[in-house]
């Protein structure tokens, strides 16, 4: 993967970025940085485990076992997704990077291959079940009794659906059924409705998410990426995918040390995007206690290298370079940070095909 830096005109390698990870203004401290952010985490996000024919959603055992050495380092606190949820509710201070890991979708091998090896090195993670699969016994999934397991030695599982549905593609009726279904599969089989929900493909919209608040969820996942802050909204969190491809050791340090960029006012606030608003007036105001926010630069999916407008000392507007195409895409807006870290603001936005 390759990221463009600020202020220059070639496209840079993940280990040539870290390279010039550098802070070019004033450094701030550690004590400093927490201080100004004092509830934020990275979530990471995994599907399938040593599955090699399945490259885009498969992480590679020996990449795994890497990943673990370095959760496992002393670097990171890892704790469970319902631990930092709450602390981003209540705004309670988190540990310096804070790490959550979580899975989609209960494929066999993460009881085969990622449960035994998270076991073993003491790393809670939460799995999110999409419950028709399961409920088929398709080959490849994992078993209500697996899954009970799981939960019976204290992994967290959370909520996706119940055929993987894409959710705001749909109509909201079939949303429903599907978060409905869901549920009442997940409290006949496991007891009660999870606290936590994950968007399929990370899709969703205001009324969307309006059903899945309705259903008794507290929290919700995107699939975008970015650092979980308190103040956000906590029905549209996000998590940094790992593949094969996106899951080199250059990239999970690069994540796992990511500092938010602290922000109010997001707009549009629904991540479906109609056609009459394509594409969307992305803006944001900056907290004030960041630094250096000329550095700041933000990216499309589709339409690469976007416009920055500040209006004022804080608040920022991205002009995108043409229509977003239908279907799903992402923006990430990234900075310098203390420390040869990186700020890191991450939207995903839906038009209907």
């Amino acid at each position: 993967m390759k990221y463009n830096i600020p202020g220059r005109r070639q496209w840079l390698t993940i280990s040539a970025l870290a390279a010039l990870a550098v802070p070019l203004m004033a450094p701030e401290t550690t004590a400093q940085t927490a201080a100004k952010n004092p509830t934020s985490a990275v979530a990471v996000m995994y599907h399938r485990f040593g599955e090699d024919a399945h490259p885009s959603t498969n992480i590679k055992l020996e990449q795994f076992d890497a990943h673990l050495a370095e959760l496992s380092s002393g670097k990171y606190t890892v704790l469970p997704l319902p631990e930092i949820t709450a602390a981003l509710r209540s705004g309670t201070p988190l540990p310096d990077r804070a790490v959550a890991i979580t899975i989609d979708d209960a494929y066999r091998s993460v009881y085969t291959e990622a449960w035994p090896r998270l076991r073993k090195a003491g790393l809670p993670f939460t799995l999110f079940v999409a419950t028709e699969p399961v409920e088929q016994r398709l080959p490849g999934f994992m078993t209500w009794d697996q899954i009970r397991e799981l939960r019976d030695a204290g992994v967290t599982i959370g909520a996706h659906t119940h055929s993987h549905a894409h959710l705001a593609k749909g109509s909201l009726a079939a949303a429903k059924a599907e978060i409905d279904t869901s549920n009442a599969i997940l409290k006949r089989e496991l007891g009660a409705v999870p606290p936590l929900f994950a968007y399929p493909f990370g899709e969703s919209s205001a009324e969307v998410t309006a059903l899945v608040r309705a259903a008794g969820h507290s929290t919700a996942f995107g699939q975008h990426s970015g650092v979980m802050e308190s103040g956000q909204s906590p029905y549209y969190l996000p998590r940094f995918a790992l593949n094969e491809t996106y899951g080199g050791m250059d990239r999970l340090t690069l994540v796992l040390n990511a500092l938010p960029v602290p922000v109010t006012g997001i707009v549009p606030t629904d991540p479906l995007i109609k056609p009459s608003a394509n594409p969307p007036a992305f803006g944001f105001t900056v907290d004030k206690s960041v630094r250096g926010l000329s550095q700041l630069a933000c990216y499309h999916s589709q339409t690469g290298k976007a416009t920055i407008e500040r209006l004022g000392a804080q608040r920022i507007e991205v002009r995108f370079n043409g229509e977003f195409r239908k279907g799903r895409s992402r923006i990430n807006c990234t900075m310098p940070g203390p420390g040869g870290r990186w700020r890191w603001l991450g939207m995903q936005y839906y038009v209907k095909p």
